[in-house]
């Protein structure tokens, strides 16, 4: 009997050895943060099959490697979940790599020295293409328009090609006379019409009505539309050059603000030839430029309601995109007062509540998620109000919705607490804080500023669910810029505003992690350190969560895992 118990223990030994689990890779010698509020430090992680086996102690997981465990020795460096890019545009992001990039020009001059040297380098007739220009970052400026340059000394440095420079927000475009003339526009005479655009878009003109160049919000498509269409090869080459950026910047997961059936096409192909690297969730375009006031028909949108969302571990369509208004650089922001540097102007209401309506309608009925640019708190209010109708018609299907506002930069005081009563996520960007915030004052006033605008520690203590982006290419595509701007309340020359709204270093990890895969019913598998979710980590150089906050923009990715594969390396 004693014989056979030695026998059985034996056996029952050799069995569980035989059918432990070893790890394919254990990380371990540095910074581990997890973003999960009752574990939020550990010392190593054990990876299996792209996904984290467990964590814990150095002593437990080394119990877990075998012959052929890799070891990822961090030498004192910080890991912390993947980073997830909540709000950004990933093809616009590539295609940057290759147009003009003007975000650092000082001045006016400085832009025209760019588009010179490129046309030197361009064919007589075709288009010089470049984005990033913010007027009112300028020193000096110029002689200013209705807020903008003009376009006089541009045409005279490019007279034998088209230019079109979209500004840093995306919400204004500045054209030079020849491609204005191939729009049918004479620069040199009285504007007769503007198409018709309304209040969703303008075409800035001189007291005299000639064009000075400035295309805002809908009627830059008078210009856009001109441009030669993308080739599938050119969308490809830029979808694997946004991969780059992100890889680099430690970003594993990107959520689109805006994908068409084109992108969504090159998504499958960069997907069939397993050349996709990072996880990517999308909303769907909204055709804001269709001459049909209908427009909630649109035939895109209604062939994926019919069919609903998609979900995928590298590849998801959850959410449609809408824009409420325009952007507060280019005054297109809607806003419930006159612009404080515009009297008598309120921004652009870009799409008729009506028809967002009739959109929350049919996304509530088809499972996706609402997504709705607003930045003015005239913007905010009725995008809210238009939630807030949608869900009372339809009660059952608005359980668990996770509606998002992006961007949520400029809210009464009087509706912050209803991203919480409502259930609304906050999608914000505070990069834009760092970036905008010293002339951002000129638009709304020091009244307006301190008690509505970029307001995200109010936000996540009134409860409501907070994320964080770069609106890439908007901004460049750096999280720890966005961190520096969340934790320090500064510009990114030091100067601090409002700093009662600095978040806490955990709220701007959870904002970038475990919040932003919530934001996209992504949190069960990925977000956190935690087993049984994707093996997605990004490791710096320093650690962001103790270091000085002076020392934080000097922070460097060192690596980007993802599924347990070192995607990059410095």
């Amino acid at each position: 009997m004693k014989q056979l118990l030695f026998f059985l223990i034996i056996f029952s030994f050799l069995f569980s050895c035989a059918n432990k689990e070893l790890a394919e890779t254990i990380i371990f010698g540095g910074n581990i943060y997890t973003a999960e509020a009752s574990n939020p430090k550990v010392e190593a992680i054990a990876i299996k099959d792209g996904k984290i086996l467990a964590v814990g102690k150095l002593v437990d997981i080394e119990k877990l490697a075998g012959e052929n465990t890799k070891k990822i020795d961090l030498k004192g460096k910080t890991l912390i979940p993947g980073f997830i890019e909540s709000h950004a545009h990933l093809l616009a992001l590539g295609k940057q790599q290759s147009q003009l990039d003007l975000s650092k020009v000082k001045n006016y001059e400085e832009l025209l020295d760019m588009v010179a040297e490129a046309a030197k380098n361009t064919a007589k007739g075709e288009w010089i293409v470049g984005r990033g220009w913010h007027q009112s970052k300028w020193d000096p400026k110029p002689k200013l328009i209705t807020g903008y340059q003009a376009h006089e000394k541009l045409s005279e440095t490019s007279p034998d090609h088209p230019v079109m420079l979209v500004h840093a927000s995306g919400h204004a475009l500045f054209a030079n006379a020849a491609a204005m003339r191939l729009a049918g526009i004479d620069p040199d005479k009285k504007l007769i019409s503007e198409t018709d655009l309304g209040a969703e878009g303008e075409i800035i003109t001189y007291p005299n009505g000639k064009a000075t160049g400035i295309f805002t919000e809908n009627a830059m498509n008078i210009i856009e539309s001109l441009l030669p269409k993308d080739s599938p090869e050119s969308l490809y080459k830029d979808l694997q050059a946004g991969f780059t950026e992100c890889l680099k910047n430690g970003i594993c997961s990107f959520q689109d603000a805006g994908s068409d059936a084109k992108a969504i096409e090159t998504y499958r192909l960069a997907l069939k030839k397993d050349e996709f690297p990072i996880r990517l969730w999308i909303m769907l375009s909204f055709n804001n430029y269709a001459a049909d006031k209908q427009r909630e028909d649109d035939p895109f949108l209604m062939e994926w309601f019919k069919k609903g969302k998609e979900v995928g571990d590298k590849f998801s369509v959850g959410g449609v995109k809408l824009y409420a208004d325009g952007a507060l650089g280019s005054r297109g922001a809607w806003l419930l007062e006159d612009y404080s540097d515009r009297p008598g102007f309120r921004g652009n209401e870009l799409l008729p509540l009506s028809v967002m309506e009739k959109i929350a309608d049919n996304c509530l009925k088809s499972g996706f998620q609402l997504c709705t640019h607003a930045i003015g708190d005239r913007a905010n209010r009725e995008v809210m109000n238009v939630y807030e109708r949608a869900f009372s018609k339809n009660p059952d299907k608005a359980k668990g919705h996770r509606f998002r506002i992006e961007h949520a930069q400029h809210v009464d005081p009087v509706d912050i607490p209803r991203f919480k009563k409502v259930g609304i996520i906050a999608s914000v960007q505070t990069i834009h804080f760092s970036s905008d915030r010293l002339w951002a004052i000129d638009r709304l006033g020091k009244m307006r500023i301190e008690a509505g605008a970029y307001r995200w520690k109010q936000l996540i203590d009134s409860g409501a669910k907070v994320i964080n982006g770069t609106d890439a290419p908007v901004e460049p595509i750096n999280p720890i810029a966005c961190f520096y701007a969340a934790v320090s309340r500064k510009t990114l020359d030091g100067r601090a505003f409002e700093t009662d709204q600095k978040m806490s270093r955990d709220e701007a990890l959870r904002c970038y992690t475990i919040d932003a895969a919530y934001a996209v019913f992504e949190d069960s598998k990925k977000g956190s350190v935690k087993v049984g979710k994707f093996a997605d980590f990004t490791v710096l150089d320093q650690d962001i969560m103790s270091i000085p906050e002076d020392e934080i923009l000097k922070t460097k990715v060192m690596m980007t895992i993802i599924d347990g594969r070192i995607r990059f390396q410095k």
